[in-house]
């Protein structure tokens, strides 16, 4: 699908004021905390703005690639709600203050929507050159559907290992002991040092890195048009910051996450494949319709939702039972 120049400047440039008003209007003045009724408000008209930016797409590209967008767009939104869980542990390592977390959010979040924006360039010459890395991609989310299983059955999802990147920053620059309010960097008896803050961001951002070489992998099986995918991806990523706070000790209640994202990288892996048999002239391989697959995100991730909030109540309501049952035996 080609897609006029215009067009990117007006979805990259309307993205920057949209980013511009949010860091104005929530980041002036002091550091506070984000409330609740702040980050329903800001993840709706973000949501919101997605479900616009999808119909105009409709109107002027047809529903095949509004279709792709949604599809797209929920996919990698559900992905980053995996991230969130990360991000949760790497806050409460650094045991970064809650005024100061939504900065952070921000910063990293920004450095990572740089960094997917090169790797989706790079993804989308690579596929137009080498037909043959489709079933490479559908392999590699199968294989990381079966370990994000085994990853969520062993206990690892609950641990943060530093990566390479974070390592050699610790290492290459003075570190003050503690936050100096939400600066970056000071000065200390005349010498320039780091805050935790700058690693926190680092650590958000390279982590976000590291998602998306599950996720955008994963999105190239439901569209191959950048534009689409470049789209989804910042649409995902502009509410998430808001969703952190929104969902807060929910995260821990969503049991199945894990789950319902396996199941969805599998399936985009092996329709990856199929198109690509398909494309090979394979005449048993099916191509799945776009509807198909917005059908099956969908419906995996409301059933995944529910069913994971049915758990927790459970799991609470006999944790309940076993203490008043205690308390009478004591008494």
């Amino acid at each position: 699908m080609a897609v006029p120049m215009w067009a990117w400047l007006a979805v990259i440039g309307g993205l920057l004021v949209v980013i511009a008003v949010d860091l104005w209007i929530v980041d002036r003045g002091e550091a506070r905390e984000f409330s609740m009724r702040q980050a329903g408000f800001w993840v709706t008209f973000y949501v919101a703005l997605a479900a616009v930016f999808g119909v105009v797409l409709w109107l002027t590209l047809g529903g095949d690639a509004a279709g792709q967008f949604f599809a797209g767009y929920i996919t990698e939104y559900s992905l980053s709600v995996d991230n969130l869980f990360i991000f949760f542990i790497i806050m409460s390592r650094f045991a970064v203050p809650r005024a100061y977390q939504h900065k952070v959010l921000l910063v990293g979040i920004l450095l990572a929507l740089v960094m997917r924006g090169i790797f989706i360039a790079l993804g989308a010459a690579a596929l137009t050159r080498f037909s043959w890395l489709f079933y490479v991609f559908g392999a590699f989310l199968i294989y990381t559907a079966v370990n994000l299983v085994r990853q969520h059955l062993k206990g690892d999802h609950d641990e943060f290992n530093e990566n390479v990147l974070l390592r050699w920053v610790r290492k290459a620059f003075p570190t003050t002991e503690g936050f100096v309010g939400s600066k970056v960097t000071v000065k200390v008896d005349g010498r320039r040092m780091v805050t935790p803050m700058l690693i926190v961001m680092v650590a958000i951002g390279t982590t976000d890195l590291l998602f998306a070489l599950d996720s955008i992998p994963a999105i190239f099986g439901l569209t191959q048009d950048p534009f689409i995918v470049f789209a989804a991806n910042a649409f995902a990523l502009m509410g998430l910051r808001q969703l952190y706070f929104l969902l807060g000790g929910l995260l821990q209640r969503l049991v199945y996450i894990s789950y319902g994202l396996a199941f969805i990288l599998g399936f985009i892996g092996v329709k990856l494949i199929l198109e690509a048999l398909h494309a090979s002239h394979v005449s048993w391989a099916p191509e799945v319709p776009i509807s198909v697959s917005l059908g099956v995100i969908g419906a995996t991730m409301v059933i995944t939702t529910v069913a994971s909030l049915l758990k927790s109540r459970s799991d609470a309501r006999k944790s309940k039972e076993i203490t008043t049952s205690a308390d009478a035996n004591q008494g």
